[in-house]
Order: structure tokens, then C-alpha cells, then sequence
């Protein structure tokens, strides 16, 4: 399979409200459409995850941020620039997402991705992309496609032929940032 048709069968079932398992810019990773809180519902039974533990969002770039962030602080994007791996913002106030993906503090973490899949699923899509490591809440972060429990596999309605031998061993670093600029690392 290529790109573009891995990207258009992805979207077919992202259209249709399904979730998907496939590969990002750090870990494998379930997703869905962050502007619908059905597929998010799917994506927490999956995981058996509670809905009070939020999941992040993946973005294409600074307008798509800007369409779910109506403040972004400015240290945000010097922190992106300067950002020598995967960075993941926790930033307040999001709109246009589904309430499901938002935290009880009223913030969502996002990572502006370029990995070339997701960023041509968004640019299909026009909205985020939910993004959740691809195993069982409390259970460990699979590094690379052969270490995803068969239950995921089996529970998403399409998981993308691409990637399936790179490994991966660093999730994205995490930082929080207030709209009046207060910064703390969540995870380096």
C-alpha cells in the first residue's frame, strides 16, 4: 500500500465515525475524529480507559491550532521551534473539538505532527486527529506495530499498513502551558 491510498481508506472510516490504529510521529496510536465524541466514546472503551483521563490531539499546523485555540501564548510557538523532538502543549480553553476529548480543567494537549501520514489524514480531513497510545489503559506502551495486544488490533476498524517495523522508544515530551504563560514540563 502507499500513502495516499492508506490516507484515503483511513479517512473513509474516519468519515464514517470509526477509529483507527496507526502510525505517528512518536508511538503507535489509536485515532479518530476529535470533533466527534461517538468515536471518542469507541476509543475509551477500547482502551478501558475513564473518560476523565483526557487523550491529546494531533493538529497539521498553526491553522488548525488557531481553530482550536482562540489564545495561543506566544512561548508556545518558541517552544515548538526550538523543540528537537515530538512536543506535546497543554493548552488552555480549546473550541471546536468534542467535549469528550477535553480535560475537566478545560485544556487538551496537541502536537502539531509532520509525519507525512497524519498530517495528509488532516489535511483530508480538516479537523484534529484524537491521538492515544495504542494499548489497554495502565498497561505498557507498545515500541513498535508486533507489540500491540491482538484486543486493539481487532477492536479498531482499520489499522494502517504502513511503518509496521519502525520501532519507537520515546513518547512526545509534554509541556503545560497557561494562557498567562506559566510553564511546567509534564514529561521530558
Amino acid at each position: 500500500m502507499n500513502i495516499n491510498e492508506e490516507v484515503h481508506n483511513a479517512f473513509e472510516v474516519i468519515q464514517n465515525g470509526g477509529i483507527i490504529l496507526y502510525p505517528t510521529d512518536t508511538v503507535w496510536g489509536i485515532g479518530c475524529d476529535a470533533t466527534n465524541p461517538e468515536a471518542i466514546k469507541k476509543i475509551y472503551a477500547l482502551k478501558q480507559r475513564e473518560e476523565s483521563k483526557s487523550m491529546i490531539v494531533l493538529m497539521n499546523g498553526e491553522k488548525m491550532m488557531y481553530n482550536v485555540f482562540k489564545d495561543i501564548p506566544e512561548v508556545a510557538w518558541q517552544i515548538l521551534d526550538l523543540s528537537e523532538k515530538p512536543t506535546t502543549l497543554i493548552l488552555d480553553n480549546p473550541r471546536n473539538v468534542a467535549q469528550n476529548v477535553i480535560a475537566e480543567d478545560k485544556t487538551l494537549g496537541v502536537r502539531i505532527v509532520k509525519e507525512p501520514f497524519c498530517f495528509k489524514l488532516m489535511e483530508r480531513m480538516k479537523k484534529p486527529l484524537v491521538s492515544t497510545s495504542a494499548n489497554i489503559s495502565g498497561m505498557f506502551t507498545p515500541k513498535s506495530f508486533k507489540e500491540i495486544a491482538p484486543e486493539i488490533i481487532n477492536g479498531v476498524d482499520y489499522v494502517v499498513n504502513l511503518h509496521r517495523e519502525k520501532i519507537c522508544d520515546k513518547p512526545s515530551t509534554i509541556i503545560k502551558l497557561t494562557n498567562d504563560s506559566q510553564v511546567t514540563i509534564i514529561r521530558k
